[in-house]
């Protein structure tokens, strides 16, 4: 079983739920144990398949679901998604080297500043309970310096965090969001570019590994079939292994010891006012 957690106020950032949730220790006296090895797993390109999304919605793990705008589950699954402790993401189209289709809501290189603002704008009020971003696609705009900055101009009014899916290593994205401080991870493991419940199988042990060698790691998945089963079938024995289960925001606090997610730009928001109001010697 999992190590146990004192730690009150960390255990309640960490959100985890179900069988594979810590306890917290009694008596409370008791000496702080570490924290276990903790994997946060997205699911992007929610919205389509409401089977695969309901499934993913009523399982006890607390999972992270990434919802691409105006689709025709997105508001329903949201809702419910919610209502059942997950963790809501836009998950944001963007341009492509391959020339996809972006769908409503897509973001695209030939849009100026203005337009690319209020596309994000209403794709983010278009999703309920939105408390991150991550790009659907992006290998082209998310290498584009002043793209990533029109977003991310948009993202800092928001209190939401920015996921980089790293569909390109020469990605700009994470950067560029940290630099407007906004608060920023990046994926380490795609589960399912092959929908085998192989290969699934050696990218969830992958992730595992990544994050016992690091504390913690970000996979992103999908709503397949053969994705689905095997995150039923696998999440609930984690707890066995001594790996937590959490939302991207909890993890993004473990990292960052327990600070809250946007104290640094309410600091800077606070401090810049002062300095404007200040005469010039």
């Amino acid at each position: 079983m999992f190590p146990k957690i004192v730690a009150v106020s960390l255990a309640a950032a960490l959100g985890l739920l179900g069988a594979s949730a810590p306890t917290l220790a009694e008596p409370a006296q008791e000496a702080p144990r570490s924290v276990p090895p903790t994997i946060a797993i997205i699911i992007d390109d929610m919205g389509h398949d409401l089977i695969q999304g309901q499934r993913l919605v009523a399982m006890e793990q607390p999972l992270t679901l990434a919802f691409l705008p105006y689709r025709r589950h997105t508001t329903a699954l949201a809702e419910a998604a919610h209502r059942n402790h997950k963790e809501i993401m836009l998950h944001a189209p963007m341009a492509n080297t391959r020339q996809f289709g972006l769908g409503p809501g897509g973001l695209d290189v030939t849009m100026d500043q203005n337009t690319t603002a209020s596309t994000l704008r209403r794709a983010l009020a278009s999703i309920p309970h939105v408390r991150g971003v991550n790009n659907h696609m992006g290998s082209q705009l998310t290498q584009m310096q002043n793209n990533m900055n029109w977003v991310m101009s948009e993202l800092v009014n928001y209190p939401v965090y920015f996921v980089d899916s790293r569909t390109i290593a020469t990605s700009v994205a994470a950067d560029t969001a940290a630099a407007h401080r906004i608060p920023t991870l990046t994926r380490d493991v795609f589960l399912d570019h092959e929908q085998t419940e192989e290969y699934v199988d050696r990218q969830f042990r992958l992730l595992v590994k990544k994050a016992r060698e690091n504390g913690s790691a970000i996979g992103i998945g999908h709503p397949h079939k053969v994705t689905v089963d095997y995150l039923s079938r696998v999440l609930p024995t984690l707890d066995e292994q001594g790996i937590a289960v959490a939302t991207v925001s909890a993890l993004w606090t473990l990292r960052n010891n327990n600070l809250d997610m946007f104290a640094e730009r309410e600091r800077l928001r606070q401090v810049q006012p002062a300095l404007a109001g200040r005469k010039k010697d």
